[in-house]
């Protein structure tokens, strides 16, 4: 077993947005000295930090400039850009009270180029003056943004909750893992928190009124009712085993294009249905039956699938559809084009009115959390890992091997794998795309999204 290191995080983000406030808040004492004058930090900030019992080593990070490289600030973001080597997670930082600049848009796609974790921090969100700019910052594509006052210690329980999945994985270095203990694992007979989303008026709160038996939710013609985040708890019974199984249905606020939400109000209602996203395990999106497939359902779709959730399909209204067998075939094209990543997610017809299809679509819930909770046992993993090598070796570019080492699992929910290897620079996107498709299809995940991450050795020399 490899010695235990403390995790690495730097705080990357343009000048003046609050790192070195952020730096000191959480090592703990005022290191990095601090001012309102942009490009006061010039040098990487070393400091231990912990945050809630969550230990790190913390790195602060010049402000970000879009200087030639020969200049002072060049230099220093040639500092920056190098302090995200062998970096185990990015706290990328923007000023909630200010709107995105195209200094915080450049620095958002240079990140989502590199191979890190990537949370996104909404600084000096104090009281309510940084939630405009907390709904501008979704379109960095980083998720939902983790909302602090550096300066006021506001936001400490969330920016840990944030943290604590990316640092702890990997806290025992390069050492090929132990098999997982069981009392890790999640509990199969836990309530399954499931989540309704879509589009305004799609008929969300009608259908958990349905599951209930109950008016429980207010609902009518107009779209738009529900603001709030509901959550409901309830027990489904198994038509056939007559099992009893608990869940957690969360009604949200229907999503509309990002250009059409201008009320403040509306605003913080799609922020909440974000936030129920990420909390859920299973995502039912709903569509209209009238109305079909629509670009936003995509959008939707995929933020689901960018937040690691479980994603089911529920085609709401099919009792008034029309052509219900060329519109069922055409949705499903069109999301295993419109979803490329993710092909084959599970597609249901329902109807709230009725109740047609409920209980499939929520014996598909408790089928796809299993897949997403799922681990593989290590001896099955290295079985499958050298059977897909010597399938489809990996390719010699340049007549130099790329050698993969070993595979591990290192989380569950949604399931994360780690490759280490050599050279995997060189490595294709398209044999990426290989051993995610073949995780999926032989080890039992189906369609839910598998997380893979290549690494190589920290060591130098080492020239495998």
């Amino acid at each position: 077993m490899a010695a235990r290191k403390l995790p690495q995080v730097v705080i990357i983000g343009r000048p003046n947005v609050g790192k070195s406030t952020l730096f000191n808040r959480l090592v703990g004492k005022r290191v990095a000295l601090v001012d309102d004058q942009p490009g006061v930090t010039r040098d990487r900030r070393f400091g231990d930090a912990e945050l809630l019992g969550l230990k790190f080593q913390l790195v602060d990070t010049a402000g970000w400039e879009d200087d030639e490289p020969e200049s002072l600030p060049g230099r220093m973001r040639a500092q920056t850009e190098v302090s995200l080597k062998g970096a185990d997670v990015a706290l990328f930082v923007i000023d909630s009270r200010a709107d995105l600049t195209p200094l915080d848009r450049e620095i958002a796609r240079w990140l989502r180029q590199q191979d890190v974790p990537v949370v996104l921090v909404a600084n000096k969100a104090e009281g309510s003056s940084g939630d405009a700019g907390i709904m501008e910052a979704y379109a960095l594509g980083f998720g939902e943004p983790v909302a602090v006052s550096a300066e006021h210690g506001e936001g400490v329980a969330d920016l840990f909750q944030a943290l604590r999945p990316l640092l702890e994985k990997d806290e025992d270095g390069w050492a090929e893992p132990d098999e997982p203990k069981g009392d890790d694992e999640p509990d199969a007979n836990a309530p399954l928190s499931l989540a309704i989303v879509g589009r305004p008026n799609a008929g969300k709160s009608t259908l958990i009124n349905r599951l209930l038996g109950e008016d429980r939710l207010l609902t009518g013609p107009e779209a738009g009712i529900t603001r709030d985040s509901i959550s409901v708890d309830w027990e489904w019974t198994h038509p056939k085993s007559g099992e009893v199984r608990p869940m957690k249905l969360v009604d949200t606020a229907g999503m509309r294009k990002k250009a059409k939400v201008q009320d403040k109000l509306e605003r913080l209602s799609v922020a909440d249905a974000r936030h129920a996203i990420d909390y859920a395990e299973v995502v039912v999106l709903l569509l209209d039956a009238t109305r079909g497939l629509e670009v936003q359902d995509l959008k939707i779709a995929n933020l689901v699938l960018e937040e690691g959730r479980a994603l089911i399909v529920a085609i709401n209204k099919w009792d008034v559809a029309e052509n219900p067998s060329g519109l069922f075939n055409g949705i499903r094209a069109a999301l295993d084009e419109g979803l490329a990543q993710l092909k084959g997610v599970t597609v249901v017809a329902v109807s709230a009115l009725t109740g047609k299809g409920l209980d499939q679509m929520l014996s598909a819930a408790f089928e796809v959390r299993e897949a997403w909770s799922r681990r593989v046992p290590t001896a099955a993993l290295n079985r499958w890992f050298d059977h897909a090598l010597e399938t489809n070796p990996p390719p010699a570019p340049g007549g130099r091997r790329i050698k993969l080492r070993y595979i591990t699992q290192s989380n569950t929910r949604p399931p994360r794998f780690v490759i280490f290897g050599t050279r995997l620079d060189d490595l294709p996107s398209s044999y990426e795309r290989y051993l995610l498709n073949s995780i999926r299809s032989d080890l039992g995940f189906g369609a839910v999204p598998v997380r893979l991450t290549l690494k190589s050795p920290k060591n130098p020399f080492d020239k495998g």
